[in-house]
């Protein structure tokens, strides 16, 4: 039976438009394999909402339903895509450059639907992305007046298209550390910070801004100071806009997610934990400058951190070395090398050593976690759940919460939040995995 009463979730009907800021190599590998899946040329492995089931109810009932199934997702046939990008290429030429996918076999056959893609304008100032150099960028006196030129954007991009509903997920690079301050704490002190061209309200913000004053979800999938600010977070609630990040859990921190509650679960202390990576995309040029890798090594440096809970632990991790590094290595293109090197110890302080050599390929990864992300975030928006959506921190390697928590780094408890909070949705009874009914526990 279940537990609670399903909540009211407007039917997906009609045309989703995704609207990704960016259209380099995540982006245009996202919309690719979208258009391939559809004409049945490729499969959208990596993906949950098209390839993943949940269990409902006691193990002995056997539903296990796939979730999109289950709840009820925008089909892939009704997603229409757009892009914002400083580089006037269209998806075709971008598919192309990337090399992620063979030419032959999954780009040329789309030719003609991917040069039908092409990116507006972008809201773009070098100063916060050092190694790139656009040309297709808006202009305007105020970062007002480039969040108002965003917002016709997605104005038109939605009559044009005859788009019912919208959802903008950040694919772009990742932009300079910028800590929060006075310009972030209320939306009145943001929009004089925009209409005085703050330098603490970076590019990003602007898209956040203009979504969410539009009434669109939006997912920050680069580790930028984007919609996690107070005031954006507000405004999203008084809006009742579905926000989150962020940045893509993809490679690397995927794997620590994963191998670090091992550590703790089993007791097993950790003396020191060195990453590297190596890769020669868009993203990694962009991360070769220190000001953006700083924003990306405060994302990847946190995981451990709050997993493994030195303070609570400090035998076991109080002393850890924790390094992360990134190399621009143009030969690597899209297929990114993560090498981490981990010393831990065990019974009696007796040391050992794990080493891992993950050669994957970034934007493969990233592109599945793009749709489920773009789907769950309609999902929700149509379920009525303004504000952070931290059920999605399955997504994200540095997830936003609400004020006063700590996030939630372990990937497996992140996956049962999210399945547990799609049975919610739909008045299913929460899995505790107790199981207790099935033995004779306390009988006589």
């Amino acid at each position: 039976m279940a537990e609670s009463t399903a909540r009211t979730i407007s039917p997906a009907q009609g045309k989703l438009g995704v609207l990704c800021v960016g259209l380099g190599a995540v982006a245009s590998t996202f919309i690719a394999g979208v258009e391939l899946a559809r004409r049945d040329k490729a499969r959208p492995f990596g993906s949950l909402t098209q390839l993943a089931t949940i269990r409902l109810g006691k193990r002995t009932e056997n539903r296990t339903p796939l979730i999109k199934d289950f709840v009820p997702l925008t089909a892939l046939d009704d997603l229409v895509f757009g892009a914002w990008d400083p580089i006037p290429d269209d998806c075709y030429e971008a598919c192309l450059k990337c090399g992620v996918f063979d030419k032959h076999e999954h780009v040329i056959p789309i030719k003609s639907y991917l040069q039908g893609i092409k990116p507006m304008p972008a809201a773009f100032d070098q100063h916060y992305v050092k190694r790139l150099q656009g040309t297709n960028v808006k202009s305007g006196k105020t970062k007002r007046d480039l969040a108002e030129a965003l917002r016709k954007d997605i104005r038109e991009f939605k009559a044009k298209n005859g788009c019912d509903r919208l959802v903008i997920v950040w694919c772009a690079s990742t932009e300079i550390f910028i800590q929060p301050g006075p310009a972030h704490q209320t939306l009145a002190s943001f929009e004089k910070a925009m209409d005085g061209n703050d330098i603490t309200i970076a590019p990003s913000m602007l898209y956040a801004y203009a979504a969410i004053m539009e009434g669109v979800p939006f997912a920050n999938g680069a580790p930028n100071l984007t919609v996690d600010v107070p005031a954006l977070e507000q405004l999203a609630k008084d809006k009742k806009v579905a926000i989150g990040g962020k940045d893509f859990k993809t490679g690397q921190t995927m794997l620590k997610t994963v191998l670090s509650p091992m550590f703790k679960a089993r007791m097993l202390g950790v003396a020191g934990w060195y990453s590297t990576n190596i890769l020669g995309n868009r993203d990694g040029e962009v991360l070769d400058d220190p000001e953006s890798f700083k924003t990306k090594e405060e994302s990847k440096l946190g995981v451990l951190e709050y997993i493994l809970q030195p303070k609570m632990y400090p035998e076991l991790y109080g002393n850890l070395y924790h390094k992360v590094r990134i190399n621009y290595y143009p030969p690597r293109g899209d297929n990114k090398e993560g090498w981490d090197n981990i010393d831990i110890f065990g019974w009696c302080g007796y040391p050992m050593q794990i080493k891992v050599d993950f050669l994957c390929r970034d934007s493969i990864l990233a592109a599945p976690l793009v749709l489920d992300l773009a789907l769950f975030f309609d999902l929700a928006q149509r379920a009525g759940m303004s504000g952070v959506q931290e059920w999605l921190s399955f997504y994200f390697k540095s997830p936003q919460v609400a004020p006063g928590l700590y996030p939630e780094h372990d990937l497996f408890i992140q996956h049962t939040k999210l399945k547990n909070t799609l049975r919610w949705m739909m008045g299913e009874e929460q899995i505790t995995h107790l199981g207790s009914e099935y033995y004779e526990y306390g009988k006589e």
